[in-house]
């Protein structure tokens, strides 16, 4: 949450908003933990996996993996505690979803990324990474603490406790690709491209992967869930740019935009082989800038041989939608990425909704431009930063307004 002066908070106590936010985030936070909890009867959660787990990555290798589970809830009510997919599309708003996530009991336990057949003996990792929610009830050590925990990557994590006992009820149902990729003994990529192929959720298969779903038989390991959701973006990145390294250029300059959850987002496609430049504007008081006093900058930038200057779980889900979209159109392209977060983004919830974002982005029509002087015009109209957090940084914009291409160059002078 962004770091609000506490004289402002004793001033306001929940109900004036002076922070300028449109909802109370600590009150939000505490709304979220306390349904959860109340819902809870002692050290007895009766609900169904969403589904939804997460595997931790201190201790590693050996880890905490969390069980969730939403008192109370069963079969769609229960599913849609972790639908990425459908919140976008419903334009969900942070509230809610901070309410979603927060009333999910987690039930944890420690084990060793090497053993994730101990998840299969009691049919517990196949109800994580069932089609639909399986009826489930969690023993647990403790009654749950009142926590609610936000990350950048993964989805938030409600109230928590150590875990005693799963007890699987129902009987999970798998698609048919997933159940045949299980038992298949194939690389871990292989099986991310042919799940993908076969229609199967991203979000699916980032969970078969971190609970070591995937891979050789004989070498399969759990993978912590923030490495295995920018494992599977990149791995997807890599083939979808390899299915279009040799296709046509698009031949005009596309600008798409997008705003969700205090994100605001411009895809900008320009003729080229495939550069990548993604371009963070945080604003004050949005999260991760609360202490800033002006507008927060980062800049990843990629070429076409996929040579990053950084690495950036929001660049991987950006660039994994723009490859999508381009791969359906079967065109190349350059492509730059803009965010500008908001001081209304005051909790994060995951990198799945830039991804959503960019997706819901590039399906909408492009307003196409005719010059990169009017894209530079499109821009400073539409962001509300100051034009020149881009302008300055942007190698794409300013290298492509001073450079000619080689093959232009040489048809010119016809050489070619």
């Amino acid at each position: 949450m962004p770091r609000i002066p506490p004289e402002l908070c004793a001033r306001c106590k929940g109900y004036k908003l002076l922070c300028g936010l449109p909802y109370c985030p600590l009150l939000e936070k505490f709304r979220a933990q306390l349904r959860a909890v109340q819902l809870t009867s002692g050290r007895d959660v009766d609900g169904a996996t969403p589904p939804s787990a997460l595997v931790g990555e201190y201790g590693y290798p050996k880890v905490l993996i969390y069980f969730m589970v939403p008192p109370g809830e069963k079969g769609e009510e229960a599913a849609y505690h972790d639908a990425p997919v459908e919140w976008a599309l419903r334009s969900e708003s942070l509230a809610r979803i901070v309410r979603l996530r927060g009333s999910l009991v987690s039930a944890f336990q420690r084990a060793n990324i090497y053993e994730p057949w101990r998840l299969y003996e009691a049919e517990i990792g196949l109800a994580m990474v069932s089609e639909r929610p399986v009826d489930s009830e969690l023993i647990l050590k403790v009654p749950p603490v009142p926590t609610l925990r936000f990350d950048g990557v993964t989805k938030p994590v409600g109230p928590r406790a150590p875990v005693e006992r799963v007890v699987i009820s129902g009987l999970p149902k798998l698609r048919a690709p997933v159940e045949r990729i299980i038992w298949d003994d194939a690389k871990a990529e292989e099986a991310i491209w042919e799940l993908y192929r076969s229609g199967v959720d991203v979000y699916k298969i980032q969970d078969l992967l971190s609970l070591g779903f995937l891979g050789r038989l004989r070498g399969r390991k759990m993978v912590p869930t923030r490495w295995a959701i920018t494992a599977v973006d990149d791995s997807l990145s890599r083939m979808l740019r390899e299915q279009i390294r040799d296709v046509e250029e698009i031949s005009e300059i596309r600008v798409y935009t997008h705003e969700y959850l205090g994100n605001r987002f411009l895809i900008a496609l320009l003729p080229g082989e495939g550069s990548f430049e993604w371009i963070e504007i945080w604003h004050p008081m949005s999260v991760w800038a609360s202490a800033a006093s002006k507008p927060i900058l980062w800049v990843v930038r990629e070429d076409p041989l996929g040579r990053a200057t950084a690495m950036d779980g929001g660049f991987s889900a950006a660039r994994l939608a723009v490859l999508e979209h381009l791969a359906s159109i079967r065109r190349r392209a350059d492509a730059l990425i803009v965010r500008e977060i908001l001081p209304t983004y005051y909790a994060p919830v995951g990198n799945w909704h830039i991804r959503e974002s960019v997706r819901l982005a590039l399906s909408k029509r492009p307003v196409t431009v005719n010059s990169r002087e009017e894209l530079a015009s499109l821009i400073s109209r539409w962001l509300k930063a100051d034009p020149s957090y881009v302008f300055q940084s942007s190698y794409l914009l300013s290298f492509k307004r001073r450079q000619r291409k080689l093959t232009e160059y040489m048809k010119d002078k016809d050489l070619t």
